[in-house]
């Protein structure tokens, strides 16, 4: 069964810098890409960045691309999201994903984190 354990969250400064981790256990395989995705109240599930489990494909949506960076440590099975210069409309909950496919859409990630939430406020 494959689990994920999200950390990392938590309230930040406009400007500010917070990177979210995600420990992918259960994998054996099974699992082909790994996703972020954000939700804010009454918003569809949106997807920000995603990877390949190697690494060697991303995607960063353009909201975020050149602030926030997605990366793997492969050995450790560890999924990283990198976040610089936070802006309020950067609060949400966020969640990390995997599935065998390279999809935006959450119908396409079969196994889920419990999500962290991230405030940007001053």
């Amino acid at each position: 069964q494959v689990q994920l354990v999200e950390s990392g969250g938590g309230s930040v400064q406009p400007g500010g810098s917070a990177r979210l981790s995600c420990q992918v256990t259960g994998y054996y395989g099974s699992v082909n890409y790994l996703a972020w995705f954000r939700q804010v109240p009454g918003k569809e599930r949106e997807a920000v960045a995603l990877s390949s489990t190697l690494g060697g494909h991303q995607w960063h949506d353009g909201s975020v691309e050149a602030r926030f960076t997605i990366s793997v440590d492969s050995d450790a099975e560890i999924l990283y999201l990198q976040m610089t210069n936070l802006k309020p409309e950067d609060t949400a909950m966020y969640f990390c994903a995997a599935g065998r496919h390279f999809s935006r859409s959450p119908e396409d990630f079969g196994y889920w984190g419990q999500g962290t939430q991230v405030t940007v406020s001053s």
